[in-house]
């Protein structure tokens, strides 16, 4: 006999077309929560196995009930991943994103999508975390995201406010996107030549660079180096080699100006920086050929 329970294929392509219009929203937010463009997959797919399953007769608010449904499990994911963080060789960059090929991931701030900013927010706990993303980046009113948290509303306010002083402590000064981008350049081009004294101009005084290597790439340092001298000098010292046969492809990671490294075996690496007034003061080097898959370019 045939079940009545069992859902139709229209009721199917229902659930599918409401799921894929609101789907870069729920990416949006469990990749702010997480910084991993994997990890945010998974969240995703999960999500869309919950919705797929469950009795959405029931559901009065779709994309009310998948917001909900990825931020929390984008929150028990958060635990094990600062677990996974302790644990991993060397430091932890965020998985960068290609902003460039995928606009939709912009939301009202995309601030929150910067490196730099990714960074900040993994001291915050996964609550204040999960509340800042939806005040800051979607504009969620605060009923919502008490909703959303099973807190109160008061308590969803906490939580946003204690957020924006952990990272108003931290924020450097903004530079225009142009700087940025010269600033880059500038960078580059002092990098390749091995260029010591245009190097230390270019830099602030207390810039640090990180180099994420997840234990897979020999190029990576294991641990942050800190200050002009000592960077410009790491940097002069691996001039030679490392951009040997080295193909450097200019792209847009995380709403700013990246630069994407490619050797004859593929990708090497991603660079980023945070910029400012001073100079640079912040160098991301993305070597976990792991981490690359989200910036790199589209089949033709």
């Amino acid at each position: 006999m045939p079940d009545h329970h069992a859902p139709t294929r229209a009721q199917h392509d229902e659930a599918a077309a409401v799921f894929a219009g609101v789907r870069p929203r729920l990416f949006g937010i469990a990749y702010r929560m997480l910084g991993s463009v994997a990890d945010a997959e998974d969240i995703v797919q999960d999500t869309w196995l919950r919705w797929h399953q469950y009795d959405r007769a029931q559901v009065h608010d779709p994309a009310a009930f998948l917001a909900t449904t990825t931020t929390r499990l984008a929150i028990n994911e958060l635990k094990s991943a600062r677990v996974r963080h302790e644990a991993y060789v060397g430091p932890w960059l965020p998985e960068p994103v290609d902003t460039g090929a995928n606009p939709e991931l912009k939301a009202e701030r995309a601030e929150l999508l910067h490196l730099a900013t990714l960074l900040l927010m993994e001291r915050l706990t996964p609550m204040e975390r999960a509340a800042f993303v939806l005040r800051e980046a979607f504009d969620y009113g605060y009923d919502q995201i008490a909703r959303i948290l099973r807190a109160t509303e008061e308590s969803a306010r906490q939580l946003v406010s204690r957020a924006r002083k952990h990272l108003a402590a931290e924020r450097r000064t903004p530079v225009e996107a142009s700087d940025h981008r010269e600033l880059l350049a500038a960078f580059l081009d002092a990098a390749q030549s091995g260029d010591l004294t245009r190097l230390e101009s270019i830099l602030s005084a207390d810039v640090v660079s990180t180099s994420d290597g997840g234990g897979l790439a020999a190029r990576a340092a294991r641990v942050p180096m800190v200050g002009r001298e000592r960077v410009a000098k790491f940097v002069t010292a691996f001039s030679s080699w490392f951009w040997e046969g080295v193909d450097v492809r200019w792209i847009e990671a995380n709403d700013q100006p990246a630069v994407l490294l490619t050797g004859s075996a593929g990708p090497v690496a991603m660079l980023a920086i945070e910029p400012s007034p001073a100079g640079i003061d912040r160098l991301y080097w993305v070597l976990n050929p792991a981490k690359l898959g989200g910036v790199l370019p589209s089949a033709d």
